[in-house]
């Protein structure tokens, strides 16, 4: 329902019409809201389109709306072309698969506080989780699609983002040490580091935490179901950063990739040498 704000001005839709004296303040009653309504119906009230908005406005306007739905009202001219463009209005991205990383409908800037890109799927745990060595061609070949996606994404924010706060990787399973530590170094004003089920990270993610020139403001560091952290990896960054929040479900407890592969190759050897035994002949 339309309502007077203190300046006379009245919000119908996406034009905003300023109204006569009369109404120039508190909320309009049933009968007058609708007298008020035949009036604009009769008699062409001077209206200020959505363009006519101060930035300020615009960017708040913006704020409400998702990232298909801003990008979508950027296309309508050029004016909001700019609002979307505008870094302040992308503070915060979140992203559920990386797929969505390939997409235009968000801006990387200086004042980006929180990303996380959480890719919750089977194809994580069946594909990309099992290790390079026991993957079949064709898991290969579905790895292949987006297996850097999100490396160089993160290299953008290294270039783009100097004052990230927040951080958050799960399920990225191509992610490498080298990626979060070159966070770590570009990206001084991060407070919070959590990464789940990202198999390829390891202690030297740790020993990048625990360094004094990378990481120096974080505040917490989650590190859950990242099956190649060992326990003494976190002790050391206990050891050495002891003001920071630690936390690893799993992490320390699971079977690290280096000695699957071992056990495998142990197995087949003790199974080579059951068939070449004499006693199986």
């Amino acid at each position: 329902a339309p309502v007077c704000g203190s300046r006379g001005i009245v919000y119908l839709g996406h034009t905003i019409y300023r109204p006569q004296a009369h109404c120039s303040s508190g909320t309009l009653g049933p009968t007058s809201l609708e007298a008020y309504s035949l009036s604009l119906a009769h008699h062409h009230q001077p209206a200020m389109h959505l363009i006519q908005l101060n930035r300020e406005c615009l960017l708040h306007l913006f704020s409400f709306l998702d990232k298909d739905d801003r990008r979508s009202l950027s296309l309508t001219c050029r004016q909001l072309r700019q609002v979307f463009r505008d870094p302040r209005l992308w503070t915060v991205l979140v992203f559920s698969s990386p797929s969505q990383l390939r997409q235009d409908n968000f801006v990387l800037g200086a004042s980006l506080r929180s990303l996380s890109i959480c890719w919750y799927s089977s194809r994580v745990r069946q594909v990309c989780n099992i290790e390079d060595w026991m993957k079949t061609p064709f898991q290969r070949s579905i790895c292949a699609k987006h297996q850097g996606l999100v490396s160089s994404f993160l290299a953008r924010v290294c270039l783009t983002c100097p004052n990230l706060r927040s951080l958050t990787l799960s399920g990225c399973a191509h992610i490498t040490d080298g990626d979060v530590t070159a966070v770590l170094r570009r990206c001084g004003a991060l407070r919070r580091l959590c990464l789940e089920d990202c198999v390829r990270i390891t202690d030297a993610t740790l020993r990048g935490v625990a360094a004094h020139d990378a990481g120096a403001l974080l505040e917490e560091v989650r590190v859950d179901f990242c099956r190649n952290v060992t326990l003494a990896g976190l002790r050391l960054l206990r050891e050495r950063r002891p003001g920071v929040r630690l936390g690893a479900d799993r992490s320390g407890n699971m079977v690290p990739d280096s000695s699957r592969r071992r056990a495998c190759r142990s197995a087949q050897r003790r199974c080579r040498s059951c068939c070449s035994s004499p006693d199986r002949h």
